[in-house]
């Protein structure tokens, strides 16, 4: 967190049936202007040549034009941005369907499901081609109101309409549910079209500049009273105060008005309860109440729980904690309440302690995308479960807030550090270990492989041991980590064999006579039944 943080607050209207009118007028007007300029723009025109016709010819001003060019390129990057995932990711499972299929190819008997898996196979194949044609042609497929409501009207039963008008009703309203107004740190109070002012009450009211196509019926504005936010009321009428002070320094011709000022775009969004309003503002970085003098926290996520460990200035561990984080098989919205209330008892406990959050700069996407053909079952639905964006979001947002410095480190090779190093050390888990091990790498600590390997946990309360890899001083401390991961990898894969193996033998025989008695009496019978 090097630079300003952009924070989005919303709130729900209260509008009479004028001002209702005259902001789905201005939605309809505003969406028919992004249609038009988005099929322009994919027919090679350029949106600075086309300002001046636009505004003429739709009655806007150009700050309007601009706000709704600034949506629509933003669909358009982005939709480039997601072909760019999509050609990733098609790879990824292309990669990992041939490893699989060459695999299956040497046992006979799997001659079918090696079929299924090369149709599969052609069919990704093309798929990429396709991606890759559309991407350096610089083609885009984007669909105002969403695909989803788009098909939905060829099958209207399945999708609770009663005919085709009450879907071309909905079909329209999504299409036109939204007003977008672009800010400004150089504009009055932030944004030039839709200006706060402040109340005696601290609450505000909003100033709308309407289009010029609308003033013969609404006026040239169109004032909203009386809006307050639950959450983030403040920091927006700080915003204020700064765009305030900007102003009256550049008044006095003070060259220091440049530091002040700060940008508010409103987005005013229509849906089955009314209207809702955005404010997108950026903050400062504050001053954050963590020292990493003291030592650090460093926070290991799993597909099932978040493993912590606080250190002190030295790396070495001080407490660990485990706080359950199970997804699996819980909804979108009782997943986001789990890890808000997860990151909300990590952020607490680095509150009590005063020190900053350590995580991994982890990247899951091309690990989901081979989940099919590398991952059993079960273990696939866990980590499609997983969110760990969402986590890391959260973490960072409620640290944020609470003035909790959050730093990211290179995930490389810290399960297998902790592993080896720490766990039997410090009678940690691997999981704790790789949280220790993490804090310790922002600390800058070492990481060099330890003289012997003769107790690495194999995560069952039984361990392996090694032969120490040979060193080469003029290579990085992880390229003898990276050789020690594949002799790990395989002894533990030979010690889970061995063990499977062993419970086999020692496997009572199964018989179906029952044997003489010799001997001792049984302990499981009486002397007097035994003997009659």
């Amino acid at each position: 967190m090097t630079q300003d943080v952009v924070r989005t607050y919303q709130t729900r209207l209260s509008l009479d049936p004028i001002a209702q009118e005259a902001f789905q007028a201005c939605a309809e007007l505003f969406a028919r202007i992004a249609h038009c300029l988005l099929a322009d723009i994919s027919k090679g025109k350029k949106p600075s040549k086309l300002k001046s016709s636009y505004l003429v010819k739709y009655g806007i001003t150009a700050r309007q034009f601009n706000a709704i060019r600034v949506e629509v390129e933003g669909k358009i990057a982005s939709i480039k941005e997601l072909q760019k995932m999509q050609i990733s990711d098609l790879k990824e499972q292309i990669k990992a369907l041939e490893t699989k299929i060459s695999k299956l190819q040497k046992k006979p008997l799997l001659s079918f499901l090696v079929h299924q898996k090369k149709r599969r196979l052609h069919k990704l194949q093309q798929q990429l081609r396709q991606r890759l044609k559309d991407h350096k042609q610089g083609k885009i497929s984007l669909c105002f109101g969403s695909k989803k409501l788009f098909h939905a009207q060829f099958n209207l039963g399945a999708n609770n309409y009663k005919n085709l008008e009450e879907w071309l009703e909905s079909w329209r309203h999504a299409r036109a549910s939204e007003i977008f107004f672009l800010g400004s740190k150089d504009e009055t109070s932030g944004n030039q079209t839709c200006t706060a002012t402040l109340e005696e009450d601290n609450r505000l009211t909003l100033r709308i500049r309407l289009p010029h196509a609308l003033h013969d019926k609404f006026g040239k504005y169109l004032t909203i009273p009386h809006i307050a936010f639950s959450y983030g009321h403040q920091e927006i009428l700080t915003s204020l105060e700064d765009c305030k002070q900007r102003h009256l320094l550049a008044q006095a011709k003070d060259p220091s008005y440049t530091n002040h000022g700060q940008a508010l775009t409103y987005r005013f969004k229509h849906d089955k309860k009314g209207w809702r309003l955005f404010v997108s503002t950026s903050l400062p970085i504050p001053k954050w109440k963590t020292n990493k003098n003291s030592g650090v926290i460093g926070v290991d996520i799993n597909t099932d729980h978040l493993a912590i460990v606080e250190t002190d200035r030295f790396g070495n561990p001080l407490c660990k904690k485990t706080i359950p984080l199970n997804l699996y098989g819980k909804t979108k919205e009782q997943s986001l309440a789990l890890i808000g209330d997860a990151c909300a008892q990590v952020v607490s406990y680095a509150e009590q302690t005063l020190k900053p959050l350590i995580l991994e700069d982890l990247n899951f996407q091309k690990k989901k995308q081979s989940l099919r053909e590398t991952c059993s079952p079960s273990q696939s639905r866990k980590l499609s479960s997983f969110s760990y964006q969402a986590i890391l979001t959260h973490l960072k947002s409620r640290a944020f807030s609470k003035q909790i410095e959050v730093k990211q480190v290179n995930p490389a090779f810290t399960s297998l550090i902790g592993r080896v190093k720490f766990a039997v050390r410090y009678g940690l888990s691997i999981h704790h270990a790789a949280a220790l091990c993490i804090g310790r790498r922002f600390l800058n600590l070492s990481e060099k492989v330890p003289r012997h390997l003769d107790k690495i946990p194999d995560g069952k309360d039984s361990h392996v041991a090694l032969s120490l890899p040979a060193r080469n001083r003029n290579k990085h401390v992880w390229n003898l980590w990276r050789d020690l991961s594949k002799k790990v990898s395989a002894a533990l894969a030979a010690h889970f064999r061995a063990k499977r193996s062993s419970s086999t033998l020692k496997a009572a025989p199964v018989t179906e006579t029952i044997p003489d008695l010799v001997g001792g009496t049984p302990t499981c019978e009486s002397l007097a039944a035994l003997l009659g």
